[in-house]
């Protein structure tokens, strides 16, 4: 009789596997999961513990001494060790100290590109205590002086190739005794000092700690900007224990120091910065740098460098799953690709494709409080929630009115938390684990994205300005963004910004700009309905002129709808809803519609031939 029951007791324990499987399919990679999160914990918070104050350089130094002679960037046919890179920064901070105008802890602007240079520099400032405000490459003008000034940098680090970018608002910078650095030999422009020269003449010496003693986890590190719902590009700010944060989070996606990772990403976005260059310096990988995308070279980098990781936006995949098919499509090591924004679509494509590549989508923005991974794998859903995540980060999702473009509140002006299964306002309460710094020099745009009485009275949380989802099995999917801002080529473009360069020309009076979908494309791509001024005709190239001036690519309007008004509502706001459902199909439309034309420089007329070769894919966008 025992031993019969010993037997059931067996069989019982042997079944626990299988029943969980069928009826809790996800059970193990959820404990994987609580695993992974509890271990990041414990490692960071036994780094916050260090003294002196443990920051994201200390791990790079101790990579360093681990491995000096490995290979740490990669980029074309140079090829650059921990041991170089440690160096050649100290001999950038070394060059940088002598340069009149500038102290160690000041704030420095870095403008350039994705090179070595780029994180050469990061490190020598991180080396000297200055906080660095990445610039986006692409800005100009306006916005480029408007993003220099937040951050009250001291000092512009700028790649050659952006010489005349600089020229464009130099008389701006000496009205504010800005130095200014040009990574070259030699330069001719006054105002703008050359900088190469001077690091190969520097010392290579030990930089003493003493110089970042001034540091503490709540100091600034870097800036990274995002458009956001209104304005000019905010500079959201990234202290050094964000940053400490971050080191976990490709270590935690099962990276080591034996991959290769392929950062194509821009440096001065978070994905490139944080995902790629700050991640592989917790693992001790090596990165395989690219000055930008390429989906024609994208596989063939990956084979010549033997890479197992790469990084992607949903862009990035779309571009890979259009190329011509090849024989060699799978004859690659990629193992793993990070990321977010692909469609369910999309990842399927790129799986049947390029074969058994685990696809970690994950969702958390650069000021955000909370994010999601999907370690689970379901395509579509860009994390799994749980009550161990949510008791660290709170967080729900409530109605929201897309009309009025506002939470919906209850009687007692609280909101409305959304049933499972229904689209929601992502929000996440800020606490002291989860808290939220803002932007820098923005209180105004720091205060829009602080919600109050959300679930009670006096609470406090961070307004994503994303509409998710949360399916019965607990995958959490993004919807859509609200408000005013759309994403395009990867780049968040706020219509706030675009609306205000576009009605400073002498052509338009108003302008309500929005993001419209394209069949085959990611995001959404800009567009204007906008009035004429009293007396003036439409002029494309006038118009196409002025938005080459002051707009990044991504950000120019692609379609301009001519009204006689715009539209608004009871409230005063721009009417969006409307026009984004009707898109830019001139069969549906009776305003007159243009399309920006960089072969004619102006805006021409959008005929149903063009929106017919557009939505067939003979014409690119």
């Amino acid at each position: 009789m025992m031993m019969y029951f010993i037997s059931i007791i067996l069989a019982s324990i042997l079944m626990i596997p299988l029943v969980l499987k069928t009826f809790s399919p996800y059970v193990w990679k959820d404990i994987l999961y609580f695993k992974d999160l509890l271990w990041i914990l414990v490692r960071f918070v036994s780094r916050r513990r260090r003294r002196p104050l443990f920051l994201v350089l200390d791990r790079f130094l101790e990579q360093t001494a681990a491995h000096p002679d490995k290979p740490f960037i990669v980029f074309g046919d140079e090829s650059f060790t921990y041991a170089f890179t440690d160096k050649r920064s100290n001999k950038i901070a070394h060059a940088m100290q002598c340069q009149p105008g500038y102290k160690a802890g000041d704030t420095v602007a870095l403008f350039m590109g994705n090179e070595p240079a780029f994180i050469f520099t990061w490190l020598a400032l991180a080396k000297l205590g200055s906080p660095v405000a990445l610039l986006n490459h692409n800005i100009r003008t306006k916005s480029l002086l408007h993003c220099f000034n937040c951050c009250k940098a001291k000092v512009m680090i700028a790649a050659a190739e952006l010489k005349e970018a600089v020229e464009d608002v130099l008389p701006s910078l000496m009205e504010r005794d800005v130095t200014v650095l040009l990574l070259t030999e030699h330069c001719d422009t006054p105002g703008i000092e050359s900088f190469s020269d001077k690091v190969d003449k520097a010392s290579d010496g030990l930089l003493p700690h003493s110089l970042r003693s001034h540091l503490t986890f709540k100091s600034p590190a870097v800036y990274i900007y995002t458009s956001g719902t209104t304005g000019l590009p905010k500079a959201a700010v990234v202290n050094q224990n964000r940053l400490l944060t971050a080191l976990a989070v490709l270590s935690s996606n099962g990276v080591s120091a034996s991959d290769v990772i392929y950062v194509n990403l821009p440096l001065y976005h978070t994905a490139g910065f944080i995902i790629g260059f700050i991640g592989a310096i917790e693992t001790g990988s090596t990165i395989i740098l690219k000055r930008k995308f390429s989906a024609s070279q994208f596989w063939d980098d990956c084979r010549k460098h033997s890479v197992t990781v790469v990084q992607y936006i949903g862009e990035v995949m779309r571009y890979l799953c259009n190329t011509p098919k090849r024989d060699n499509d799978r004859d690659h090591k990629v193992r793993l690709a990070i990321g977010n924004g692909v469609r369910a679509e999309i990842w399927r494509d790129f799986l049947n494709r390029f074969g058994n590549i685990e696809v970690r989508e994950f969702y958390a923005s650069t000021e955000g409080n909370v994010g999601f991974v999907n370690y689970a794998g379901k395509i579509g859903a860009i994390g799994r929630v749980n009550c161990f995540h949510k008791k660290l980060f709170p967080y729900t999702l409530i109605k929201y009115d897309t009309e009025l473009d506002e939470p919906i509140r209850d009687a007692n002006g609280l909101c409305v938390e959304a049933p499972k299964g229904e689209t929601g306002l992502l929000v996440s309460k800020i606490t002291d684990i989860a808290p939220f710094v803002g932007y820098a020099q923005n209180e105004e745009q720091t205060e829009k994205k602080r919600l109050r009485n959300v679930l009670k009275k006096g609470d406090l949380y961070f307004n994503s300005g994303d509409l998710m989802r949360i399916d019965h099995d607990n995958f959490i999917y993004f919807q859509d963004r609200v408000g005013d801002t759309f994403r395009w080529k990867g780049e968040n473009v706020a219509t706030t910004e675009v609306s205000d360069i576009l009605t400073i020309s002498d052509n338009l009076k108003e302008a309500n700009v929005y993001g419209v979908q394209v069949h085959g494309h990611e995001g959404r791509i800009g567009m204007a309905a906008v009035t004429v001024k009293e007396g003036v005709q439409f002029d494309g190239s006038a118009i196409y002129t002025h938005v080459i001036s002051y707009l990044p690519s991504y950000a120019r309007p692609r379609f301009i709808r001519i009204q006689n008004s715009v539209e608004l509502t009871g409230t005063f706001k721009q009417m969006k809803v409307k026009l984004v459902d009707e898109g830019f199909d001139p069969g549906r439309i009776q305003d007159p519609l243009y399309i920006l034309n960089d072969y004619d420089k102006s805006y021409v007329p959008l005929t149903a031939q063009v929106f017919s070769s557009i939505t067939s894919g003979n014409l690119k966008l």
